[in-house]
């Protein structure tokens, strides 16, 4: 999976599970916590409309616990770390642009990192990291290669890869592989939305410059 599919289903990822959050948190306190206009207003909307300001509030609901700017870098860190390492910097090396960042050792560790930081400082910064990170993980289906994965314990050398054309092969498969460009037309999807929604609010300079979506 590539950049957009990456960031875009990370990102839709977590709005739906702040959604499903808020959702729980509203049916067991018995109030509605999403923020709808005046009930009259709301009866006679249409329901495309409805469901449309549902998920913005969703979106600000998110963003109100954490910053999305991480929550995007976080879906890409393994990426920025491990191609240009793999494949540019040590290509006889590792042979692989999966290789330290895509493993569950480095996402334990980030994760136990955040943790502590959360506890100590309050901060969910690298948590948020961590998050993105396993998403990443995730949709590039790293269980099929265990030996990248579960490392070290399967020796100390990763998968290797055909790396020769890189680039011409990433963007070869991005036109002809349906398991390529689905996930990336999905993901852009989900980012013109956000990017739709920021500009709606007058709130794309803001985020931009400090996270803000609301």
């Amino acid at each position: 999976m590539q950049a957009l599919g990456h960031a875009g289903i990370t990102l839709g990822a977590a709005v739906l599970l702040t959604g499903a959050v808020t959702s729980s948190g509203s049916a067991r306190t018995g109030r509605s916590e999403v923020i709808e206009p005046p009930r009259r207003s709301a009866e006679t909307a249409p329901a495309s409309n409805r469901t449309t300001s549902e998920r913005q509030s969703w979106l600000t609901s998110l963003g109100s616990y954490v910053d999305i700017r991480i929550l995007l870098i976080g879906s890409l860190l393994p990426d920025i770390v491990d191609k240009p390492l793999g494949v540019f910097l040590f290509p006889e090396t590792f042979s692989s642009g999966r290789i330290f960042c895509h493993t569950l050792l480095f996402l334990i560790m980030m994760t136990l990192a955040g943790v502590y930081v959360y506890r100590r400082y309050r901060k969910m910064w690298l948590l948020v990291l961590s998050f993105g990170a396993f998403m990443h993980l995730v949709l590039d289906q790293m269980w099929l290669t265990p030996r990248t994965l579960f490392w070290p314990l399967y020796g100390f050398t990763f998968e290797p890869a055909d790396i020769t054309d890189w680039i011409q092969d990433m963007l070869y498969a991005l036109f002809t592989d349906p398991r390529v460009y689905v996930p990336e037309l999905l993901g852009a999807g989900i980012l013109i939305w956000f990017v739709v929604a920021l500009l709606q609010r007058r709130r794309f300079c803001p985020f931009i410059r400090h996270g803000q979506v609301h």
